[in-house]
């Protein structure tokens, strides 16, 4: 785990989104496309405020989400809602947010076609993750119902979990597609996470989940 500390949240916020913006570009110079993946919460909502502002070539840029609760974009619990307002616009209007959701009963009804959508755009180039102080990411939480299966190195693209802390259903990417991620970054805030990534470096992922990505990742922290 690389560690980088900021005096601030504000400064981490500019510091990130340019970093991201850094990495993408390589990509998109050198392959002519690029894969971002990015978490719902508030917490990254400045991160993407910035980059939505940044010059790329966004239209060949896909972005996917890490995971998403199992409500339509109409819902404020809507991960997708919330990169709608706060990524997908302005010079990033024109990138390719690709869906992890579709209307339906129940997540397994759709896991199929979308894992179909977002096949084409792996692996990720620059994944940013965030980060509970239970140690999930994504919808990988402790306790899951099928959280060994996600974790395992056979996992599918996507998969439905459910747990107590979770509410929702969610839809999630599963860790082996996170760990094939090129650029990892994990964003958290506050003495209370950082104790817990801390404390996920000693911990197997199964009760740490986030410490399946956490030997390539670059995890960024302000008070």
């Amino acid at each position: 785990m690389n560690l980088q500390t900021y005096p601030d949240r504000e400064m981490m916020m500019l510091s990130l989104a340019d970093k991201i913006a850094g990495q993408l570009g390589e990509f998109l110079r050198r392959d002519g496309k690029a894969t971002l993946s990015v978490p719902g919460g508030t917490t990254p909502g400045p991160v993407f405020d910035t980059l939505s502002g940044v010059d790329l070539d966004w239209a060949n840029v896909a972005v996917v989400l890490n995971d998403e609760r199992w409500v339509p974009e109409s819902s404020d619990r809507s991960n997708t809602r919330l990169v709608r307002e706060r990524l997908i616009r302005g010079r990033a209007a024109q990138a390719r947010l690709i869906p992890l959701y579709a209307p339906a009963d129940a997540p397994e009804e759709m896991l199929e076609a979308l894992s179909d959508g977002v096949r084409p755009h792996l692996p990720i180039s620059v994944l940013l993750l965030g980060m509970g102080t239970d140690m999930h990411t994504a919808s990988l939480f402790p306790g899951a119902d099928k959280l060994d299966e996600a974790l395992s190195p056979q996992a599918p693209i996507l998969m439905a979990l459910r747990a107590e802390a979770a509410g929702e259903p969610r839809i999630t990417l599963t860790a082996p597609v996170l760990q094939a991620a090129y650029n990892i970054h994990i964003l958290i805030t506050g003495a209370e996470k950082r104790a817990a990534v801390e404390r996920a470096a000693s911990l197997p992922p199964k009760d740490a989940p986030v410490r399946a990505v956490l030997d390539n990742a670059t995890v960024h922290w302000a008070e």
